[in-house]
């Protein structure tokens, strides 16, 4: 059995109020725009979660919100506000325990970069990669039957997508 794994880096945010907490930021314009386009790239590869594990962050939330408007079919969807911030063990320790066959996690940097780069078996041809941009987006398959299976190294990278290449 092939799982999948989306993971996701949050949209570009908002910086224009130095008084909010970091945990309450938003997306800016360009965040929102592409959260969008990569909801609509997702449904038109057919990367679809039925189980997201998003941070509970303002602005994770609503990449996923963004995202999830272009699905017919709505995932389950847990906030773990351990995923703000968190470091890769902890994001691949919230991983292991997921149940969806598809899995969608969107987080933070540089969590989001090292556990991309941590799960892949080989980076995918694009320099870009190991930055994980704003809404970066990889599709990691792993040959396992259970999520308490995947390992660090074990995961096939299908598909690495920004959203500039997509704007």
């Amino acid at each position: 059995m092939t799982l999948r794994l989306i993971l996701t880096r949050h949209a570009k945010s908002a910086w224009d109020n130095p008084a909010l907490d970091d945990y309450d930021r938003i997306l800016n314009k360009r965040g929102r725009a592409s959260a969008s386009a990569m909801g609509e790239w997702m449904v038109a590869q057919g990367y679809v979660p039925d189980q997201v594990l998003c941070s509970g962050a303002a602005r994770t939330q609503e990449t996923w919100a963004r995202i999830a408007a272009q699905f017919e079919v709505m995932p389950d969807i847990q906030f773990l506000p351990s995923l703000y911030l968190a470091e890769p063990e902890i994001m691949l320790e919230e991983l292991r325990q997921a149940s969806g066959h598809t899995v969608m996690m969107i987080a933070h940097n540089p969590g989001s970069a090292q556990l991309a780069d941590g799960l892949a078996m080989s980076p995918p041809p694009d320099d870009r990669f190991h930055r994980y941009p704003t809404c970066a987006t990889t599709i990691l398959d792993f040959d396992a039957e259970d999520w308490r299976d995947v390992g660090w190294s074990g995961g096939y990278v299908t598909d690495f997508m920004l959203p500039r290449d997509l704007l």
